[in-house]
């Protein structure tokens, strides 16, 4: 009956949404989102990059401790980065739930930062940062820390002998499943609190125990949705960066990790 409900309402918001919006209106927070990821992933995906070359300059080996060290300092930096324009667009996708009288209607996400940054002062803008860089911690340990550890166990082994995409195929899948993992707690706290009453949680800690009540299972509720929503986005994300690096980078030939 809940499921059902929860499919009416999606159909009834999805009918509300066009017949206000238009086509457009599936849309909403689509520049911030994209700004977002400007700004997110470039931060932590350069800081990484720049990082382990020179860390392995002359041939040294990283060790996976350095990769998990780098990457967290790589995530943390793109999480505090990218939180204004991801507040932007929780704002903009929430627009749509809210009288009209209520809207704040940015009209894009600069013109988003701007009023946010003039009207409530430049503070604002990082409201909820310690929740998206904890996340992005964990994402990108999971993403590039794993990674490539993964391809440098997997290369020169029986089954993968040489750097090519099936290679990368493999190692992107198994740290987007990784990373799923290691985000999946942080995730179900943050839904929870969000849709709990007021009053209910004081604070994470409390959400925690609660949840723990039903067994550490319960922290992994919905794995496979999420690992559809990141793991696709991991593998793209490296299936194209390793043809840009064998095209166009200046890494060195990779070696197996010993």
């Amino acid at each position: 009956m809940q499921t059902q409900q929860g499919q009416i309402s999606i159909f009834l918001m999805a009918k509300r949404l066009y017949k206000s919006d238009g086509v457009l209106g599936f849309y909403n927070g689509l520049s911030a989102s994209v700004l977002r990821q400007l700004t997110y992933s470039m931060t932590r995906f350069s800081v990484y990059d720049v990082g382990r070359k020179a860390l392995t300059k002359d041939g040294r080996h990283m060790p996976f401790y350095e990769k998990v060290l780098l990457a967290g300092t790589a995530g943390a930096m793109g999480g505090f980065v990218g939180t204004p324009p991801d507040m932007v667009n929780v704002r903009m996708q929430n627009d749509v739930k809210l009288p009209p009288e209520q809207r704040r209607n940015y009209k894009h996400a600069l013109d988003g930062l701007y009023r946010v940054f003039k009207e409530e002062g430049p503070i604002k803008m990082f409201n909820g940062a310690t929740m998206a860089t904890s996340r992005a911690v964990l994402v990108t340990v999971g993403q590039l820390a794993f990674y490539d550890q993964i391809k440098g166990m997997l290369l020169g082994s029986v089954m993968f002998k040489k750097d090519n995409e099936i290679l990368h195929f493999t190692s992107s899948f198994c740290a987007g499943g990784i990373a799923t993992l290691l985000t999946m707690p942080l995730d179900v706290m943050k839904t929870r609190m969000m849709n709990a009453p007021t009053g209910k949680y004081k604070n994470i800690l409390a959400c925690a125990v609660d949840i723990g009540k039903n067994g550490p299972l319960g922290f992994f509720k919905g794995f496979m949705p999420a690992f559809v929503r990141l793991g696709p986005h991991t593998i793209l994300t490296f299936m194209f960066l390793e043809q840009i690096r064998m095209h166009f980078g200046d890494d060195p030939e990779p070696a197996a990790s010993s």
